[in-house]
């Protein structure tokens, strides 16, 4: 029997806004919640994304939002405009997962785990496997 070809890479990390998908979680994950200028302006701070552009980090951060790895945390006072708010966007439970999924080595963990981690991680992903 022919062996698949499975990425474990998640799709979220891969293709051209990979490298900026990661950026956003991090810096969400270590900050709290942030408006998309806040965001821009932390993106900016790394070398690699230096010349990111606020269109850029904003339709990003609309496509995460859509694939539920972003969320509204409510909304804060802009300075420069008197009445006006902007919206703070936070990580998702399903954003935290990929940050997870990312950085576990699945052949070490598959090799060094307990039986009964390994019996826990299939009861939790074998309903989602088509099996």
């Amino acid at each position: 029997m022919a062996r698949s070809k499975a990425s474990t890479r998640l799709s979220v990390f891969k293709g051209r806004e990979a490298r900026l998908n990661l950026a956003i979680f991090q810096i969400l994950a270590l900050k709290g919640p942030l408006t998309i200028y806040d965001m821009r302006r932390e993106v900016r701070k790394q070398k690699h994304l230096a010349g990111t552009k606020y269109p850029v980090v904003l339709r990003r951060v609309r496509r995460l939002e859509e694939s539920n790895y972003l969320e509204k945390a409510g909304t804060r006072k802009i300075k420069t405009q008197p009445c006006d708010q902007a919206v703070l966007y936070q990580l998702t439970a399903r954003a935290y997962l990929a940050i997870l999924l990312n950085k576990i080595n699945l052949d070490n963990f598959t090799q060094t785990a307990s039986e009964e981690s390994i019996i826990a991680a299939l009861v939790a992903l074998l309903p989602h496997t088509g099996f």
